[in-house]
């Protein structure tokens, strides 16, 4: 897909680290989660929201790598762009930075489905338009 990455920038604090003040390997995949609810935020859509309407995002898979490790109070940028967009799959590439130094990324697929069953559900139309809009 053609669209620029979202990025969020994020501050790295002592709970998001090992005691020896480095990342722990999952919190990339906790900063991710916080871009993509942003990106959607930007959207004018909230998670709470949408399960309020029978519907919600789960992750369905990620395939990460990490080359560089993040350190207490580094400032990184995470970023989401979406791959792929389905009826109800959103294939997003997710980087996180350090300056010009790639840290981690991540090929994250991201599941609708009906929040009260959790079950596979197509988007909302009006969403799905939203997302497909942001691509062009």
């Amino acid at each position: 897909m053609n669209a620029d990455p979202f990025r969020l920038p994020l501050r790295v604090y002592i709970e998001d680290t090992d005691a020896g003040g480095i990342v722990y390997y999952v919190n990339y995949l906790k900063f991710m989660e916080r871009a993509r609810t942003e990106w959607l935020r930007t959207l004018g859509y909230q998670h709470y929201a949408l399960a309020g309407q029978n519907f919600q995002f789960v992750v369905h898979s990620c395939a990460v790598r990490y080359y560089r490790s993040a350190r207490v109070d580094d400032a990184l940028q995470v970023t989401a762009q979406i791959d792929h967009l389905g009826k109800a799959t959103l294939d997003f590439i997710q980087q996180v930075w350090r300056g010009a130094e790639l840290l981690c990324e991540a090929e994250v697929r991201v599941a609708s489905v009906s929040a009260d069953q959790l079950k596979p559900s197509a988007m909302p139309g009006e969403l799905y338009q939203k997302i497909k809009q942001t691509l062009l």
